[in-house]
C-alpha cells in the first residue's frame, strides 16, 4: 500500500487512526489492508469500545438512537468544551426513527436541527466517565500493536 510506505519513509513504523465520525466505514478496510504482513495499524475507537463507555458512564440511550448531537456528544462537550454546547439542548430530542436510507439521503431526511439523539439526557459527568473509558480502552489498541 503505498500509504504504508509513505509512513515507513517518514519514521513511522506503528499508526493508531483515532476517529470518533461513525460514518468512516473505509478506514476499516485500510487498517485491514496495512496489517497483512505485521500489526502496523489500528483504528481507535471501535464499536465495541463506544458501547463499552455508554455502559460504564450510565448513558440511557443506545447508540442507533443517539447519533449526532445526543446524549453521548452533548456529554463529551458539556466535560471538554461546555461553551460549545448551545442553549436549549435540554430540550433538542429527536428521534430519528429507523433511517433506512441514510445513507443515500443522509441526515437532512431524518433531522431538520441536525440533532438524532437525546441530548437532554446529557451531563458532564457522563461525559468525563465516557473520556475515561475511551483512555482506558486505547492501552488496549496500543498491546494490540505490540507496544
Amino acid at each position: 500500500m503505498a500509504d504504508d510506505a509513505s509512513l515507513e519513509a517518514s519514521g513511522v513504523r506503528k499508526l493508531v487512526l483515532v476517529n470518533a465520525h461513525g460514518g468512516n466505514y473505509v478506514l476499516s478496510n485500510i487498517v485491514q489492508e496495512a496489517n497483512l504482513t505485521e500489526p502496523r495499524m489500528t483504528l481507535f475507537p471501535q464499536g465495541r469500545e463506544w458501547n463499552r463507555s455508554r455502559e460504564r458512564a450510565g448513558l440511557v440511550s443506545d447508540a442507533h438512537g443517539d447519533m449526532h448531537a445526543g446524549e453521548i456528544e452533548t456529554s463529551i462537550l458539556l466535560h471538554a468544551e461546555p461553551n460549545l454546547v448551545r442553549d436549549g439542548y435540554e430540550t433538542a430530542d429527536h428521534d430519528g426513527g429507523e433511517r433506512p436510507f441514510l445513507l443515500t439521503h443522509g441526515m437532512k431526511a431524518y433531522t431538520k436541527s441536525g440533532v438524532i439523539g437525546f441530548p437532554s439526557y446529557a451531563t458532564a459527568a457522563k461525559g468525563k466517565l465516557v473520556l475515561a473509558s475511551l483512555v482506558e480502552d486505547f492501552a488496549e489498541h496500543l498491546r494490540a500493536l505490540g507496544e
